[in-house]
């Protein structure tokens, strides 16, 4: 069930019009999100990629191990412990990115930046631009490669006191961060 609607009517017998009110889903309230630059999801394979290399190496030396304890040791043929984790690993490197890629998004307003991130658990973050302390500008080697950045708002108080909006092309982050400073700047005077 995509959306649900609230009738209201003054007259219970009569077909009067209904004023109706939609309560709109997660997806339907993303429709005006700037989605995030496609190189971010090569730069999330690649992290996914170099997460999961030590798994597929642990797996081949403990079916190493298992299989060098003779009979009483391991039941299954050499490679299958293996080829389970790569198997995972690849779900992961193939699927994984681009789910977190769709599932995130930001809208800069006059006076603030949603950021909407989360697969199985969404968040939607408004940041008044009146309690933003610094921004940052990052890039990591990979980001740097594929000219991506994450823009950081640093705010006042403890919740969310700082918001990561990465996968910005880095051209994008700047302009953004001085269009905040500019906004924090002019509402100060």
């Amino acid at each position: 069930m995509d959306s649900a609607s609230i009738s209201v009517s003054s007259d219970p017998v009569s077909p009067a019009p209904a004023v109706s009110a939609s309560i709109s889903t997660v997806a339907q309230g993303d429709a005006g999100l700037t989605k995030l630059d496609p190189a971010y999801k090569t730069a999330l394979r690649i992290s996914v990629t170099l997460t999961a290399i030590p798994f597929v190496v642990g797996a081949f030396v403990a079916e190493a191990a298992l299989a060098s304890a003779g009979e009483g040791g391991w039941p299954l043929p050499f490679g299958v412990l293996i080829g389970i984790v790569v198997f995972l690993a690849l779900a992961f490197i193939i699927r994984l990115p681009g789910r977190r890629w769709q599932a995130r998004g930001y809208a800069m307003g006059e006076d603030r930046l949603r950021v909407v991130r989360g697969i199985l658990w969404r968040s939607d973050t408004i940041v008044p631009f009146g309690r933003i302390q610094h921004i940052d500008v990052d890039q990591g080697p990979i980001e740097r490669a594929l000219g991506i950045a994450t823009l950081t708002l640093h705010t006042a108080g403890n919740h969310n006191a700082s918001v990561p909006l990465p996968g910005l092309r880095h051209e994008i982050a700047t302009e953004m961060r001085e269009d905040i400073r500019q906004r924090i700047k002019r509402d100060s005077l």
